[in-house]
């Protein structure tokens, strides 16, 4: 019988994000960090992360106001941000019973979201 081990979410410090992403995340009524991204073309993208809960939600919604996407995901065990020259991206790594996965957003200079969960 294979038991889960509890993994710690780790995320970064609001100054963390700041210095990667140019946005202060805010807090939503459960006490999620939340932070929104729009586009040019006037999509939003809402990425919320609760560290206790271990869990992520990413709402995609497009520039006249209709949710195009709405991701919840549990036992996230690293968020990160990643700066390059061109684009700026969050990662998400995910680890549950026999999946491992990995959750990227990227948020400049376009938004898009792609996700891997495969199994060990």
């Amino acid at each position: 019988m294979k038991v889960d081990v509890y993994r710690e979410f780790l995320t970064p410090d609001d100054e963390e994000v700041y210095e990667a992403v140019g946005e202060w995340p805010d807090s939503d009524e459960s006490g999620a960090r939340t932070l929104t991204f729009r586009d040019n073309s006037g999509q939003s993208l809402i990425f919320s992360y609760d560290a206790l809960a271990r869990s992520v939600r990413i709402r995609w919604v497009n520039d006249q106001g209709i949710e195009m996407m709405d991701i919840f995901r549990e036992s996230a065990t690293r968020l990160s941000f990643t700066t390059g020259q061109s684009a700026k991206h969050i990662l998400i790594d995910f680890q549950t019973g026999e999946c491992t996965g990995t959750l990227e957003i990227q948020v400049t200079p376009h938004l898009s979201v792609r996700d891997r969960l495969l199994f060990q």
